[in-house]
């Protein structure tokens, strides 16, 4: 007879759990591995909530296994190393992304490419190598592999900084893939919610002229005002969609469905990178 949740592994922990597609979230007590020699344990302090976990606890994408504990943007300290763990020690402020585990040996592992490791372990609603389930940052504590686990600035605030481990680095990444850290260089941002935001924030960290596109005209202030964009481009606008120079690297986040505009108007050799669910 399988063990419950509660009496898998040796560390009693707790979190929040969806039991059905109804998104609803309640107390679930559970348990973690103990610590390996190549393990850190956090104590976890702030997760934050990325839209993929809705989607995971609603069962959008239709491969949820019940009860799900979700959470992958999980910052927090460490309270215990293994012994052959030296990259971290017990007080250090730590964070833990999407994955925790992957084969460590394939093509991909060997570039530091974990995340297209065809046996990536997902931070939740998958499956640790001794068959058992894992559960996210929606609770008290975690047990993760040091190769998995980042280093926490200490000038970044805890809360307001847990986002980057998944809506930040989604967009930071084709920023610094195409080269975008470098000032004077043209960003279209199209999209203004929880990626958008960071987009251009980021994109103004690098010196970036920041050009957001919307269909609603009530973001134009946020993105001007409050997030620092050079300029807002109003899709439903033909004339508003006109810039004067060329964009360097195009971003446009994949909820993005409500209106269509031709992204090619701007110039055709400008990368178009699509990120996100």
């Amino acid at each position: 007879m399988s063990k419950s949740p509660e009496e898998e592994h040796p560390h009693k922990a707790f979190g929040w759990a969806s039991r059905d597609n109804s998104g609803t979230l309640s107390p679930f007590h559970f348990s973690r591995r103990e610590t390996g020699d190549d393990d850190v344990t956090l104590k976890i302090l702030y997760c934050g909530v990325c839209h993929s976990d809705l989607s995971t606890v609603r069962n959008e994408w239709g491969f949820t296994r019940y009860p799900v504990v979700p959470g992958h943007e999980i910052v927090g300290v460490a309270t215990k190393v293994g012994n052959n763990v030296t990259k971290f020690k017990v007080g250090d402020r730590v964070a833990v992304g999407v994955m925790v585990g992957s084969c460590k040996t394939c093509e991909c592992c060997q570039q530091d490419l974990e995340n297209y490791c065809p046996r990536m372990i997902f931070t939740y609603n998958s499956q640790n190598p001794d068959g058992t389930r894992n559960y996210g940052g929606y609770s008290d504590m975690i047990v993760v592999d040091q190769r998995y686990v980042l280093r926490f600035p200490d000038n970044l605030p805890l809360d307001a900084g847990a986002p980057l481990l998944c809506a930040g680095v989604t967009v930071y990444s084709p920023m610094k893939y195409y080269g975008m850290t470098e000032a004077g260089k043209h960003l279209g941002v199209a999209g203004l919610g929880g990626l958008g935001h960071l987009a251009v924030k980021i994109g103004k960290a690098f010196g970036l002229k920041v050009s957001v596109i919307s269909s609603s005209p009530r973001k134009e202030s946020e993105a001007i005002n409050r997030l620092g964009a050079d300029s807002f481009l109003l899709s439903s606008d033909p004339a508003k969609m006109k810039v004067s120079d060329k964009l360097t690297l195009r971003i446009r986040l994949a909820n993005v469905t409500d209106f269509q505009f031709n992204f090619e108007q701007f110039n055709h050799d400008a990368p178009l990178k699509e990120v996100g669910f």
